[in-house]
């Protein structure tokens, strides 16, 4: 049995799993249709990661005893339940529904993709080519969103916001039957299916009493705690400035190429301002200096650049600051220790969201604001040394 296939079809299972209409129309769709608040909105997201941790454990036990193929199977078969659940009726209880469903399948994907790509290219005898493929799934699923997301603002513009998320039906059942596709390969070591159990014991004593590794993760989690909030504010800025719905998807495309374009020049950047301390501060002020700027006006170029300067340096602080990381890391402790760090950011967000909902119902300038200065404050008392940054 050839298991070659695995890997371009992983490509286009990527892409359509990825290819998010609502992207483009998420604010409207919440607020005009749903008729829900901000602060609503924001309940609904921490519902969301709560649930994502809960369900980390048992989905986990799946993928241990029917296999990686099958999570994945049962992600995008959730996928679509919650899609025609968030769709069915403008209701808060219904969304918290559909929210739980959306975590389902999240934790159905979690680690089950990148654990059967890695097996298939283990299966080939092709495990040195692992870092090659996996970016280049993930630059595919980018292109999904890239895609998805002008899609979903141009359905919105000619019809409403509930249709475009309606429609992620199609390539999510088209991810669904490329999954049925998969060969399933013979896993060299299972997932610990109590993985969390261990993370807790492990995972938290070793994160505890090692200083650089918690001034690094401080760090991350502080600003990218804040550079998420741009993704839900993004929308409303643009219906402040007047920007019609049909381009709010273009700008969420502009997002993710400046995203991808920062990602790919870290090296550069470093050399252009003398030092990697320099990097990681730079990239932290210059998201607060760009959630002023948006706080402040409403004009749309301006507007614009606040979103993709601040989106593009703050929400790829964390690939930047984990590969530094994982230098105070041992292999035997670094899938612990990482996951770890990742709940820490979930849970710090569960408390913030609801927080923030409040905020922005008061004011959204105010709220940008305010956590522009948030950032700046943690840039300049930051305890980051150019030796803790080791390549």
């Amino acid at each position: 049995m050839s298991f070659d296939s695995n890997i371009w079809k992983m490509y286009l299972f990527k892409f359509f799993y990825r290819m998010h209409f609502l992207g483009g129309v998420i604010i409207p769709f919440f607020t005009i249709w749903g008729g829900l608040n901000f602060f609503e909105i924001m309940i609904l997201q921490s519902w969301f990661m709560l649930w994502i941790f809960i369900l980390e454990i048992p989905t986990g036990t799946v993928a241990d005893c029917l296999g990686r193929k099958t999570s994945m199977i049962f992600s995008t078969i959730t996928c679509v339940a919650a899609v025609i659940v968030y769709t069915s009726i403008p209701n808060f209880f219904v969304f918290l529904a559909g929210e739980f469903l959306w975590a389902a399948s999240s934790a159905f994907m979690s680690g089950a993709d990148d654990a059967f790509v890695y097996d298939t290219l283990k299966k080939i005898k092709n495990e040195k080519l692992s870092k090659k493929i996996f970016g280049r799934i993930e630059s595919i699923g980018l292109l999904g969103i890239m895609i998805g997301a002008p899609i979903g603002s141009i359905i919105a513009a000619y019809s409403d916001s509930r249709i475009p998320v309606l429609l992620m039906v199609i390539p999510f059942s088209i991810a669904f039957f490329i999954s049925l596709t998969f060969k399933e390969p013979e896993a060299g070591k299972k997932i610990e299916s109590k993985r969390y159990i261990n993370t807790l014991k492990k995972g938290v004593k070793f994160f505890y009493n090692n200083k650089i590794l918690k001034i690094l993760a401080i760090d991350m989690i502080s600003i990218s705690a804040i550079a998420y909030f741009i993704l839900w504010f993004s929308q409303v800025m643009l219906e402040n400035a007047g920007v019609d719905i049909i381009y709010f998807g273009i700008v969420q495309s502009a997002l993710v190429i400046s995203e991808i374009i920062v990602l790919n020049n870290y090296e550069r950047m470093e050399k252009l301002l003398g030092s990697k301390k320099r990097l990681v501060v730079f990239s932290s002020l210059i998201t607060g200096i760009m959630f002023i700027v948006g706080g402040l006006t409403t004009l749309v170029p301006l507007v614009f650049l606040s979103i993709i300067i601040s989106g593009g340096f703050g929400l790829t602080r964390e690939p930047l600051l984990s590969s530094y990381m994982n230098k105070y890391i041992p292999s035997s402790q670094r899938a612990t220790v990482i996951s770890t760090i990742s709940m820490l950011r979930q849970f710090v967000l569960v408390i913030v969201n609801p927080i923030v909902g409040l905020m922005v119902g008061w004011s959204l300038s105010y709220t940008l604001i305010f956590l522009g200065v948030l950032a700046l404050i943690f840039s300049f008392f930051s305890k980051i040394e150019e030796s803790h940054l080791i390549d």
